[in-house]
Order: C-alpha cells, then sequence, then structure tokens
C-alpha cells in the first residue's frame, strides 16, 4: 500500500532506524581484545550515539580498556532488535557498532566509527556522521508496549486492517499479527503454514508521539471499515466457527 501524495519517507531512513534499535534495546553482545560479554540492561546513549556501558569493577572488558595501550582498545557491539509479540522469525534487525573504547567516570564509553545495519532486505552500512545527527524514532520505546497491547486486546481491530492489504498477500494465511510500529507507519506479519511476509499500512502523516499515532491508527481503522473483508480471511473465520 502506498500513496504517492505523502511529502514525507512513508518509511524510517537507515540512521534512523539504526537509532531507534540502539534506544529500545535492553541487552548487547560486546566483543573487545578476545573478550566477549552478554550485557542486559548495562548501558545508555548519549544524544550523539556514544554508548556507555556500566560494567562492574571486575568486567574483563573494564581490564581490557584499563591495560590496553593508549586505553582504547578496538571494539564491536551487537545488538538484537526482537519482535514484542509472539511470531516465528522474531528478530526484526541487527546492529553492529565498531568503534573505540576509552574509559569515563568508570565507565566505557563507545564512539561509533562504524555502524551496519542488518535487516531482512540486507545489510546496509549508515554513514558515522548521519547516525551521531540521526534521532531515534519517537515512539521506539513506547513501541513493545502498543504492539502488545494491539495484540492482546484488540485482535479484531488487527483482522480489520487486513482489509487495507492485498488480497494477494493474504492468500494460505493462517494469522495476522502486529510486527512493527513506527512513525510513519504499522507493519503487519501475515504466517502462513511453512511461510510469512510483512505488509507496511503508512499512515496518512507522521505520529510524533502516542496521542497522535492514536489518530493515526483510527484513520487506518476507518478506511478498512470501508473495505470489503478479504476472502482468504473469511474462509479462514467459517473455518475456525464450524
Amino acid at each position: 500500500m502506498a500513496d504517492d501524495t505523502h511529502g514525507w519517507t512513508a518509511a524510517p531512513g537507515a540512521a534512523e532506524r539504526a537509532r531507534s534499535v540502539l534506544a529500545a534495546a535492553w541487552s548487547c553482545a560486546v566483543t573487545a581484545e578476545g573478550t566477549r560479554e552478554e550485557l542486559v540492561g548495562a548501558h545508555s546513549v548519549t544524544d550523539d550515539g556514544e554508548v556507555l556501558l556500566h560494567v562492574p569493577e571486575d568486567s574483563a572488558l573494564l581490564a581490557a580498556a584499563i591495560c590496553a595501550p593508549r586505553g582504547e582498545p578496538s571494539a564491536v557491539l551487537e545488538f538484537a532488535d526482537v519482535a514484542p509479540v509472539p511470531l516465528r522469525n522474531r528478530i526484526r534487525a541487527r546492529l553492529w557498532l565498531a568503534g573505540w573504547f576509552t574509559v569515563r567516570d568508570g565507565h566505557l564509553v563507545l564512539r561509533p566509527t562504524r555502524v551496519v545495519l542488518r535487516q531482512p532486505a540486507g545489510a546496509v552500512v549508515v554513514d558515522v556522521d548521519e547516525f551521531t545527527a540521526a534521532a531515534p524514532d519517537p515512539l521506539a520505546t513506547a513501541e513493545a508496549r502498543l504492539l502488545s497491547h494491539l495484540a492482546d486486546c484488540h485482535a479484531d481491530a488487527v483482522e480489520r486492517l487486513t482489509r487495507l492489504v492485498d488480497h494477494g498477500s493474504l492468500h494460505g494465511a493462517v494469522r495476522v499479527q502486529p510486527l512493527a510500529v513506527d512513525r510513519h507507519g504499522l507493519t503487519l506479519r501475515i504466517e502462513r503454514v511453512r511461510s510469512g511476509g510483512d505488509v507496511r499500512l503508512p499512515f496518512h502523516a507522521p505520529a510524533d508521539d502516542v496521542s497522535q499515532l492514536t489518530e493515526r491508527m483510527h484513520v487506518l481503522l476507518a478506511q478498512a471499515g470501508a473495505a470489503s473483508c478479504p476472502r482468504p480471511l473469511q474462509r479462514q473465520r467459517a473455518d475456525g466457527e464450524a
């Protein structure tokens, strides 16, 4: 589904997407000087994209940073973007940041010198200056709560939204779930017995906060209400009621 009259991008750019993954991630894997650690709830991000790792004093990573020449060992941080709704293939993207560690106030600080974002369409190297200047999607940190609520409490609305999906894309569908939402639109995951696909429903205008998102969703649902029910889902519903 597309609307050529939009004067704005109907999907986030790579730099914004990378910053959104970084903002929402709760854990990361860190590799530095041959040492690898899995950290949970141990990082924060500055406005310009620096990553601060809050590690214990006895962390091998901290020791490597302090003892390395110039105190700057090279490092790679890996973040996974996991869909909050139970699905097959829940990893929506992976983000790798490579750079140098410095020690600041007892914390490790990584300023990225290389940024790689891998999504289902493939991997892209994100320009570091664009990454530094970008801001995460305004809905990034609320997305998990919003999608879980939509899937758990409004399954009827999700089904109604399938009326906006091309009928051919719904062939063989056994389940449709919300996969992602950002200020530009909602993405649905169409699951089949052995495969699946994703369909994006762009908003008529960007949503910069949750209240605007609510209005954008109401517009989509109104559009869906005026559309006919897809035949594949009609048959699926009839089979379930039999």
